[in-house]
């Protein structure tokens, strides 16, 4: 699994342009659906099983990014967001762009002392020599930074939600056999705003819908006031700031989770929110739940999750998916 969570983490792929994302994952899914499919939107939709409830697990393969805005006349790139880009994170922080040109954030004034707006930064992509780099406005770019260990836990870039879709990815392996019609669908656009979720959701025509996405943690100094901790367990949504999850959904994942003795813990997030609120609202409504990945320092470099954590979102789904769902 850590070999996977490498590779997707450490693969360039910032909302609107999630491609080689969804050639990895095609490559990693190829033998355990009975149909692939992508969708005009760019959505990867991946049946298991016929019959039953009909079931669509979400996960997003987008990260946060940006795109080049302006161009100065000494090659300075001026950029906006591509999601939600925290400043405190940029100053000093490196991207890459598709074509492999790497850039470097500054500031004006070298931002350092404080943490300037947005507008006063930009990246740097000077080669020294005449030719230019080869990208400009309109081009996309994504944050670098390679995956490292540190005992049980995974410190990377893009966690979110890759680690999500590795989640799907291994549950789809260890599910053998299901009574249900399950559609793993992993998803472009989430971070500007759920834009993939909510159209594969009207296409699939789910009975019940479950998101696989990060969430925060409140175990660091002076953190928001939430239970949820690294190394606690899968962590099970009641509400975010953009989707109550029914009861019968969240008491169903805690019923399966007792069963099978697999650690727990319930979210209430302040803020923020996943593909499972755009699939709730899709047609005239589906019941949509949330399995949520305990990460911490989310939208940075170093988003970090544990191990046991990520085992513990696989082997609840699966038992949920194994077993009959009944709300």
């Amino acid at each position: 699994m850590k070999e996977l969570i490498k590779k997707l983490t450490e693969a360039w792929g910032p909302s609107g342009c999630e491609h080689k994302v969804r050639g990895l994952i095609a490559e990693e899914v190829r033998g355990l659906a009975d149909e692939v499919r992508t969708d005009p939107l760019g959505n990867l939709i991946c049946r298991k099983g016929s019959g039953g409830a009909k079931v669509m697990i979400a996960a997003h393969m987008d990260e946060i990014g940006l795109m080049v805005s302006h161009v100065d006349e000494k090659g300075f790139m001026r950029f906006v967001p591509i999601g939600g880009l925290r400043s405190v994170a940029l100053y000093g922080n490196r991207v890459y762009f598709e074509n492999g040109v790497v850039g470097t954030i500054s500031a004006e004034g070298e931002g350092w002392r404080t943490t300037p707006d947005r507008e006063k930064f930009y990246i740097d992509v000077s080669t020294g020599a005449e030719a230019g780099p080869g990208v400009g406005v309109g081009d996309a770019a994504a944050f670098w930074r390679e995956m490292v260990e540190r005992g049980n836990r995974i410190v990377a870039k893009a966690l979110d939600d890759r680690i999500g879709c590795v989640v799907g990815i291994e549950a789809m392996r260890k599910l053998a056999k299901t009574d249900h019609e399950i559609y793993f669908v992993f998803t472009v656009q989430e971070e500007v705003g759920l834009r993939g979720a909510r159209p594969a959701a009207f296409g699939v025509e789910p009975d019940i819908g479950i998101s696989l996405d990060v969430t925060s943690t409140g175990d660091t100094p002076k953190d928001d006031k939430m239970t949820v901790e690294l190394g606690k367990g899968a962590a099970i949504k009641v509400r975010d700031g953009g989707h109550i999850v029914p009861p019968a959904i969240k008491n169903l994942m805690v019923k399966r989770a007792e069963e099978a003795g697999i650690p727990y813990q319930l979210e209430v997030l302040p803020g923020g929110t996943t593909d499972a609120a755009g699939i709730q609202l899709s047609r005239a409504g589906i019941p949509s739940g949330c399995i949520s990945i305990p990460t911490r320092y989310l939208h940075t470099v170093s988003e970090t999750v544990d191990i046991g954590d990520v085992q513990a979102c696989v082997d609840l789904l699966v038992e949920i998916l194994s077993k009959p769902i009944e709300l």
